[in-house]
């Protein structure tokens, strides 16, 4: 299982999530830009499965910040049945 990380101590905004997102899995950058086609590619056929992603140095501040981020990584979590591990550490 593939397991990549992203590091909230480097990540300024969503948008700059949605860029390192798109580099770690050699997607083109244009085309994750929300919330929505994030979801796409993560419940379709577009990443390796199964695969693991792993959050870290995720304050409080940043889990509100970052809250529907983490739903919907959350929520692709049960869609895909053991395919996609959702952790924050």
């Amino acid at each position: 299982m593939k397991t990549e990380r992203f590091d909230f101590n480097e990540i300024v905004d969503q948008s700059h999530f949605f860029r390192q997102f798109s580099e770690r899995f050699n997607l083109d950058p244009w085309r994750i830009n929300d919330l929505e086609t994030l979801w796409q590619v993560v419940t379709g056929k577009a990443l390796p499965m199964p695969l693991e992603i792993d959050f870290v140095n995720l304050g409080k501040g940043q889990r509100r910040r970052y809250g529907a981020l983490i739903l919907l990584f959350d929520e692709a979590e049960e869609e895909l049945e053991g395919q996609l591990r959702f952790n924050i550490k």
